[in-house]
């Protein structure tokens, strides 16, 4: 692909991510619009609606799944594991977005991995910060997981951001071993 090719791809997806965190709807209008590029250069990359949202979650997910090494290079254990669940977080309220239809069909089109999430990126933050003996030993990367399953069932409120960062901030309370009795 050529790189102004490439960069219009990225622009689209990263617009199309804006359209529906914002829940402005639109559609594919409203992404050309974001990312300043002609209907028909987004219909050249993504024939239709459900493949650019497709393509959102497949960009998402890579980028959550490969987080993990990145995030602990830059940042102490345990706030490299809050920056990854606040991304989670930001990934559930986008999904949570979308409409009944479109999640049937990422369910639908990505078949069971749809329903498996990829936990390597949190296992490898997790264990890095019980390691470093700022979380407790007793938890699972998968028990994590279950834990901030609200953060994508959360109603689509004005307040939604701050509860979700409120409640994420205790359920890491939760896990995290005080200072002082490390």
């Amino acid at each position: 692909m050529r790189a102004d090719a490439a960069a219009n791809r990225t622009r689209i997806v990263d617009a199309a991510r804006a359209v529906l965190d914002a829940d402005e709807g639109g559609g594919m209008a409203a992404v050309a619009r974001r990312a300043g590029v002609g209907q028909g250069t987004i219909y050249r990359h993504f024939p239709t609606w459900q493949d650019l949202v497709l393509e959102v979650h497949r960009v998402d997910m890579d980028e959550l799944a490969t987080a993990g090494e990145d995030l602990l290079g830059s940042h102490p254990p345990f706030e490299a594991l809050r920056i990854w669940l606040q991304r989670l977080a930001d990934y559930g309220r986008l999904k949570n977005g979308l409409s009944e239809a479109m999640s049937a069909l990422l369910h639908q089109s990505l078949g069971p991995s749809a329903q498996v999430a990829d936990l390597s990126a949190l296992r490898l933050l997790l264990t890095a910060a019980q390691d470093a003996g700022a979380v407790r030993t007793d938890i699972t990367a998968e028990d994590l997981f279950v834990l901030v399953g609200f953060l994508w069932r959360l109603e689509p409120t004005p307040d939604r951001q701050q509860r979700g960062e409120r409640l994420l901030e205790v359920v890491l309370a939760g896990i995290q071993i005080p200072a002082d009795r490390s």
